[in-house]
């Protein structure tokens, strides 16, 4: 059975007390061959991905049952937990296994899918069947564009999606950013602070949300 939103405030959503790492954090280091990179002051090797890229730091406002507190931000994803649910997909609702009864996974997409067979990467994580109709209404860019819902059976990594950085004269400055994904082992990702991970979607099926199939115990 399917639960609505109200109330229901989704894992990957960022709060209000939540803080992202300062400017000054960041500086020009050297990584292997001597080619400098984008890094920060302290690094540890939680800070980077398996693929090397350098992840945005943000507070996080998690309450005694793990689960985030505080009021939420509803424009806004927090880095580490799209980060989390995405690479070990998992629901973004409720950060609980997203697998469907047949093996594969619930994805929701903005707008509409032009041909099944089209490539289609995503920063959203899967959702599970009972917070799928839960997201469709939580999530602001779905609620004003409309949804698709996607059965996948692959999603490899692809990307990710966030900010570039320079060292100029003046010290460190961001560049534009916007999001369209960057791929892994692009060579501009030596100066790129990832806020959003994404994944490929393959093997598409689109399917309603109300489709008998979905309405199965978990």
């Amino acid at each position: 059975m399917m639960t609505t939103s109200k109330g229901l405030v989704p894992y990957i959503t960022a709060r209000e007390d939540e803080e992202p790492a300062p400017l000054i954090a960041l500086r020009a280091r050297f990584g292997p061959g001597g080619k400098s990179l984008l890094g920060y002051w302290d690094e540890g090797p939680e800070d980077r991905d398996t693929r090397g890229v350098l992840w945005s730091r943000c507070s996080q406002s998690i309450g005694r049952d793990r689960m985030p507190m505080g009021r939420p931000r509803w424009r806004m994803v927090h880095p580490a937990r799209q980060r989390e649910t995405m690479l070990r997909l998992r629901c973004q609702v409720c950060a609980g296994p997203a697998r469907t009864p047949d093996g594969r996974y619930l994805f929701l997409e903005s707008g509409r899918l032009e041909a099944p067979t089209r490539l289609v990467w995503t920063a959203q994580p899967p959702v599970c069947v009972d917070h799928a109709r839960a997201a469709a209404e939580a999530c602001p860019q779905l609620r004003r564009s409309g949804h698709v819902a996607l059965l996948v059976r692959a999603a490899p990594l692809f990307g990710v999606i966030g900010t570039p950085y320079q060292w100029t004269s003046a010290g460190m400055r961001s560049l534009p950013a916007d999001d369209v994904p960057v791929p892994y082992g692009h060579p501009n990702l030596g100066w790129f602070l990832a806020s959003q991970l994404v994944r490929e979607l393959r093997d598409v099926e689109p399917v309603g949300l109300d489709d008998p199939m979905l309405d199965l115990p978990q």
